[in-house]
Formats: structure tokens, sequence, C-alpha cells
């Protein structure tokens, strides 16, 4: 049965650092065509994401930076908001973890998994600096991984294998405060969350989801998750986060991995507060079984999605777990990993300046590492939008639109669009468009988006191949002809690409604004093609100048691009 709403997240911005194309394609594009395609469908869904604003590294790098906790976590929202809206991805919330709203849901969570003895305090050994006298939780150490032995492993996460790290078994260890290696072993105690007594119930849910979940997820956290779950520390003894709401228990914080999640919740119930909905963001939306819930994220992000947030929603009775988390796997850049340190790196805000949304979402999207990593490489950036986006589907549409308008300035008849709809032509575009949206409904993008570059090397055939410039001078009534079911394929191509470049798909729906509805847009998405008769029912005038929809990447500025890798 098909869901009646559908709650789609992406994960939570780390706001420590600009975003760079490995996090768009990781979770937020994917996400972002997703909620689009479920609208242009008539479905009801709710896209939530916001920053995640706690943790060591956001304490270490505002020290660094000399500015208060709050003010740096606010600059780092702020871009990043700019960033996704220049990128044309469009949250109905993107909220902050440092915000009260959220603190009182998080509180809500913590009290009933306490309440229900699924949160309790155990003794772990903690790394401690006898240099500069500071505890060494998570970010505050780093060192060697003890299962693949990469060098630069963080004390909570290993970026190279992906495993969930315990410090106090890192490798030549180094506190991230001094740079000493002058570090010992300590006793603390800490609140964990009780995940070993969640394993039956977690399996039980889990193995249901074997052949709905992708090959690269599935296997993973089954590998992980046969044999038993672990507990997991949630509190660190700090200055920033949220208070653990328990007696005695002044300094321990609630740390990310706990409270991050929860943010889902907490920004999908201020969006519907501040929205005037009358809707309840858990009985209607978290706890509802005809809600779809998809997490959006990276492969680094796994464990909390997949074991972790889905135990802490069952257990706690506050909501459902996903029921999809498409994973992304890793993109590199140029073959290798992106880094901001060594300065092989792309600035994301800086790219999008520069090259703008279509040119960007288009190849991202291409490239998308759903099963496999993959790569960002300047000359293909450049060969994809060039060959594919310009010449293809660019040139298509320049010149259909332009001869039209230059030889039927009065407008094409209602007669020329007669029986399209219903002719091989537009009985074959009825079938790809239907196709488009199977592909999305099955979270496959790269697939879609293929579909939809198929359907403009259709259009640019036939155009092509009945060469109009040509018939016109022996026959101008079957150019007509020949430029109205041209038309036709533009207007599809407009309503197909609406999901994948939006910005793109609004210049082309602009010029034929007047004759064709929302509705007739979300109609002819899904294949309706005989709404073409309804919009052509008056015949069609371009009444506005037709420009170059998709402008060229220069050779000069994709060479300076990889010089700037090299130095």
């Amino acid at each position: 049965m098909q869901a009646k709403k559908y709650l789609i997240t992406s994960a939570l911005p780390y706001a420590n650092g600009p975003i760079h194309f490995g996090h768009m394609v990781g979770a937020y594009l994917s996400a972002d065509v997703y909620n689009r395609h479920r609208r242009l469908q008539g479905q009801e869904s709710l896209f939530i994401s916001g920053s995640d604003e706690h943790g060591v590294a956001i304490m270490l790098n505002a020290k660094k930076a000399g500015i208060p906790y709050q003010e740096y976590v606010d600059k780092w929202h702020k871009e990043h908001g700019e960033v996704f809206d220049k990128y044309g991805v469009k949250f109905d919330f993107f909220g902050q973890t440092s915000a009260d709203y959220h603190a009182e849901e998080t509180v809500k969570w913590f009290k009933v998994l306490h309440d229900k003895e699924y949160i309790g305090t155990q003794d772990s050994r903690q790394l401690y600096c006898n240099d500069c006298h500071n505890h060494l939780p998570d970010r505050f150490v780093e060192g060697t991984c003890y299962v693949c032995d990469y060098p630069d492993a963080r004390g909570d996460e290993c970026p190279n294998c992906g495993e969930f790290i315990e410090p106090a078994k890192l490798k030549n260890p180094v506190c991230k405060i001094c740079s000493s290696q002058n570090i010992k072993e300590v006793s603390v105690t800490q609140y964990y969350l009780l995940l070993s007594k969640f394993h039956k119930e977690y399996r039980e849910w889990f193995e249901a989801k074997k052949d709905s979940w992708r090959k690269t997820v599935w296997p993973f956290v089954d590998s992980l998750t046969k044999e038993g779950l672990h507990d997991r520390a949630i509190t660190r003894d700090l200055d920033w986060g949220i208070d653990v709401p328990l007696p005695n228990t002044e300094g321990k914080k609630l740390y990310v991995w706990f409270d991050a999640p929860i943010g889902y919740v907490s920004n999908t119930k201020k969006y519907l507060e501040d929205s005037g909905s009358q809707e309840d963001y858990l009985k209607d939306w978290w706890q509802n079984e005809d809600v779809e819930l998809s997490h959006f994220i990276g492969k680094d992000n796994i464990i909390f999605h997949t074991i972790i947030f889905p135990c802490m929603s069952m257990a706690s009775g506050f909501a459902k777990a996903a029921d999809k988390v498409p994973a992304n796997q890793f993109l590199n850049l140029e073959g290798k990993q992106f880094s901001k340190s060594t300065g092989h790196y792309v600035d994301a805000l800086d790219a999008v300046n520069e090259f703008g949304q279509d040119a960007l979402r288009y190849y991202l999207l291409t490239i998308l590492p759903e099963t496999t990593d993959s790569s960002f490489s300047w000359d293909q950036f450049q060969a994809k939008v060039n060959n594919e986006l310009a010449n293809n589907i660019g040139n298509f549409l320049n010149r259909c639109l332009k001869f039209t308008q230059k030889n039927w300035s009065e407008g094409l008849p209602a007669s020329c669009f007669a029986g399209f709809a219903d002719s091989d032509e537009g009985k074959l575009i009825s079938s790809e468009l239907k196709e488009i949206n199977e592909h999305l409904d099955q979270q496959n993008f790269r697939k879609g988006i293929e579909k939809v570059m198929a359907l403009g090397n259709k259009a640019n055939n036939y155009f092509s191949e009945q060469a109009p410039w040509a018939l016109i001078k022996e026959d101008r009534d079957k150019a007509a002809i020949v430029l109205a079911q041209s038309s036709a394929y533009a207007l599809c191509l407009g309503a197909a690409m609406a999901p994948f470049l939006p910005e793109l798909s609004s210049k082309i729906l602009n010029h034929f604004s007047g004759i064709i509805t929302e509705d007739q847009v979300k109609r002819l998405y899904c294949g309706e093609v005989t709404v073409l008769d309804e919009v052509f029912a008056n015949g069609h005038i371009l009444s506005i100048p037709v420009d170059a929809l998709v402008p060229k990447i220069l050779d000069e500025v994709i060479a300076s691009k990889k010089d700037v890798l090299k130095t």
C-alpha cells in the first residue's frame, strides 16, 4: 500500500565549517529531488533538517576563533542555509539544536528512556591530558585507528573505515587542545543508552528491511547487530550542550549522537507550530504508520540512523523507526578524499556562485554515489554540462523555440497540436515520464536523471531528423506540425526536469506560462500526456524572448580550477 504522507529528513549538517560537494551528494540533493517528486505526484510531504550545533569539534574551533559557542554555530547555520538556497534545496524547516525548543524535546526523550531503564550509568575508561589537565572525550583526541591503522582517526569515528571509535583504544593518542602526547587513562562515570537491552526488538524490526534497503546498507548493519548491540555513552563532561535532566549531574551534557537525531522531531514540531498547523507532530507524522519516513544520509551516518536512532524511537514510543535509509557512499575529488587542510577541496558556495545551480545539480546528480564511491572531476564536469546539458537539452530548446518564435510570431494554431498525445511520439513520452516516476519512487535518482536526459536526446533527434528549417521551404503547414510537436516535447521536458533541475525547469515552463496550470504540470509529470490536448486547445504563442538556457563552461575556467588543486 502506498504511503499517504512522506516525512523526509536530511542529516543535520554540523555547524563547524563550510558545505562541500561530498555533503551535497551525501544527504541533500537526492532528498530534495525526492521531496519535489512526491509533491509533483500530488502527495503530502515534509522535508526537515537543521544544524547540528553541539559537540567537541564545535567547542574546539569556537575557542580557536575566540568567539562564543552560540555565535560560532549561528554563523555556520546562516551560511549553510545560504548554500542550500542557492542549490535549490528547499527544506520546509531548517532548525538549530542549540534552540530551547530542541532542548525541551530532547529532555523529554531522555526522561522517558531513563524511566524505562534504557538509560543508566556505567564507569568507563577515558583519556586525560596530563599537560593541559583536560578530559579528552571524542574529538578532543586523535590517534591511529585500532581497526585499520589510519593515522588520523578521531576519538569518535574513523573517517577511513567508519569504525565507531572507543577513544581509550586509540593508538598513539594526541590531545587536540594542546597537542600533547602525555596522556593517561582515567575512570569516569557517564550515562549510557543501553542498546543491549533492546536487541531482540531491534532485530525483529531490522530484519524486515532486508529486501527494501540498499544493498550497501542492510548487510553492513546486519554484520554489526546480528550478535548484539553495544551500549553507547550519551553524556560528556562539557560546558556546551543540553544539561542532563537529573539531580547531581552538574557539568554533564547530553552528547551529539543522542540529541542530534531528535532534531528531526523537534524541528517538525516547531515547523507545525510556526505554520499554524493543527496537526500533531507525533500522532500525525512521527508515529503515523501511514507516513513513509526516509532518512537521507552519507555512509558515515549509517550507524546513527539505522541502529541508534531507531532504537531510541521504538524504545521511547515517541516515533516510528525509519522505513527507508537511502545512504549514499563517499564522493571524492579527482580521485582523492576532500581535505580542507591540504587544499584538496571545493567550497560549494563558491562553486554555485560561479557555475550556477543547473550545472552543479545536474553533474552532482549524475555522479551520486548511490552504491559505490564516486569522484568529482573538473574535466568530467565540463564535458557533461557542455555535451549533455548544453548541447543536447539546451541546444534543442534554443533551436526549437527560437525557430518557432521567428517563423510563427503570431503563434502556432491548435490544429498543429491535435492528436499528438495519442501519436506514437506522445505514447513514448508518456511511457518515459512514468518510468522516471518509478525510478524516483524507488529512490533511484541516477537512473531517473539518466531517463530525463534520454528523453531530451529523443526530442533533439526528432527535431534534427524532421529538419523544419528545410521543411518550411517546401511545406509550411507540415513544418508547423513539427514545431508544435517539438514544443510539446519541450514542455514535457520542462515537467520531467522539475524535481532534478528546478531552475531550468522553471525557465522552460515559463515559455508556456498562461496556458498551463500548476495542476496540469503535475499531471504531465506523472505521464498524463493527454493533458497536452487541454494545454494547447487554443494553440500557443511564444511571447517572451528565447535566450540560451544552459551556458557552456570555458576551458580556461576549468584549467584554473585544476591548477588550484595542484598548488
